[in-house]
């Protein structure tokens, strides 16, 4: 037996773990779990357990389904359960083949990829998303409902309902599993709130960011409430985001290197070159950060939410923003990316489309300090300042057609992600909406 599995069969045992809870995501983000008894915590820790790859959502095909689950040691965490006679422990899964090659369609090993790129130039990426999403309550009957949980606003803190006590539930959960959970708060919409994880490395937030969506989950059903990270559940208010902060540093954190003092905005000359690659190649990795049909919904003028690519350095209304703080505190916000989809993926395409920046020296603009929203459309083209696809057709169209996004995604997860979200356009846009009837029946 290997020696660091010896070492976590003891750290099990030691800890009283009764259940073993094996996770990976599918290619549209949801986790998926496989629960080990405590005989076959060897076993599991040896040789992964097998499941059928068919049954998930962009893994593989009936003929060649068998996957096998090999847990990342380094991912061990204890759940803090609460009111239970039995302890959970969970690891984060690698994807591997009959063979015992790393499977391509692994989401997780897609970002691994893209890591190892700055990795081995001695360089590390750090996020910090800010995480959005809705309360409702549910009916009679215990389905969900939009109707809000809470009549609060921005930083309210409501005590006649449990709002307020569902983000501390969060809050605590995330302080106990050692996540460093930054603050939370109400956000602008009713029944909106918003969670922030402290800066980490990319592919720990990616895995703290899989998690903390069951915590969310969880947390709200306790209250007999739902919470959802659905964009835009609701007409006329503001959608839910995750705006991700994010960074290069040199390893072991010793440096920020999209920060220079001297420099005309304090970025670096290595992060006006990622912010040039991103904003360049947004509209291409555009169905990833915001993969369904409802995140377009949310990315419409007047709700904060960015439609124009630019950037800038205090306007809310740009793409990218760059807040205040210098030294390690300087860093980018992209703001299109939701808390719906994949999160390896999402953050794997927004490092890669940094790195293509990087690797071709390309130029940003300049900044732009005015309220986009308020510029016409002729002033906005003299400032060069394109827009964003306005449906997932659209930006399934770029996407499609993009070979930066297949190089950073591979074959497997490119064709497949453009199979199963081409079948959810299609239904979308053949499926006729009450708005339609209402509208048009009575004049055509």
């Amino acid at each position: 037996m290997q020696e660091d599995v010896k070492q976590y069969l003891t750290k099990l045992e030691k800890d009283n773990v009764d259940f073993l809870q094996l996770q990976f995501t599918d290619i549209v983000g949801f986790v998926k779990t496989l629960t080990v008894p405590k005989n076959r915590f060897e076993s599991a820790l040896e040789e992964g357990v097998v499941f059928d790859g068919s049954s998930v959502a962009g893994y593989a095909q009936i003929e060649e389904s068998d996957m096998r689950a090999v847990p990342d040691l380094s991912s061990y965490t204890v759940l803090p359960e609460k009111g239970k006679n039995y302890r959970i422990a969970r690891f984060i899964c690698q994807i591997h083949t009959p063979d015992g090659e790393r499977f391509p369609g692994d989401p997780r090993y897609v970002l691994e990829k893209q890591l190892e790129k700055l990795h081995k130039n001695g360089m590390d990426f750090f996020v910090g998303p800010e995480f959005e999403f809705f309360i409702f309550k549910r009916d009679s009957n215990g389905n969900p409902t939009n109707i809000p949980s809470d009549y609060g606003g921005y930083f309210d803190n409501t005590p006649l309902d449990t709002a307020s006590e569902i983000r501390q539930d969060i809050l605590k959960t995330l302080y106990d599993l050692g996540y460093h959970p930054e603050a939370a708060h109400h956000e602008v919409a009713y029944g909106q709130h918003e969670i922030d994880l402290r800066y980490a490395q990319a592919l720990v937030m990616a895995d703290r960011v899989a998690m903390l969506k069951n915590i969310i989950k969880n947390a709200a059903q306790n209250h007999g409430l739902y919470a959802t990270f659905m964009p835009k559940p609701v007409n006329g208010v503001n959608g839910s985001g995750m705006h991700v902060h994010q960074s290069i540093m040199s390893k072991g954190e010793k440096d920020n290197l999209f920060y220079e003092k001297k420099a005309k905005y304090g970025i670096s000359e290595l992060g006006m070159h990622y912010m040039a690659g991103v904003l360049k190649n947004i509209n291409q990795g555009s169905a990833i950060l915001a993969s369904w049909v409802n995140s377009y919904k949310r990315l419409i003028p007047g709700y904060e939410a960015p439609v124009y690519i630019s950037w800038a350095n205090k306007n809310r209304s740009a793409l990218i923003r760059v807040p205040a703080g210098e030294g390690m505190r300087k860093r980018m916000e992209l703001r299109c990316s939701d808390s719906a989809g994949n999160p390896y993926l999402q953050f794997a395409v927004i490092l890669g489309m940094g790195l293509y920046g990087i690797e071709h020296k390309l130029e940003a603009p300049e900044p732009v300090e005015r309220d986009i929203f308020h510029m016409t459309a002729q002033e906005r083209e003299e400032s060069g300042i394109m827009s964003m696809p306005e449906s997932l057709g659209e930006a399934l169209h770029h996407f499609r057609n993009s070979k930066l996004m297949n190089e950073i995604l591979g074959d497997h997860i490119f064709e497949n992600f453009i199979t199963v979200k081409q079948k959810e356009w299609d239904a979308f846009r053949s499926y006729v909406t009450k708005w339609e009837i209402d509208r048009y029946l009575p004049i055509l």
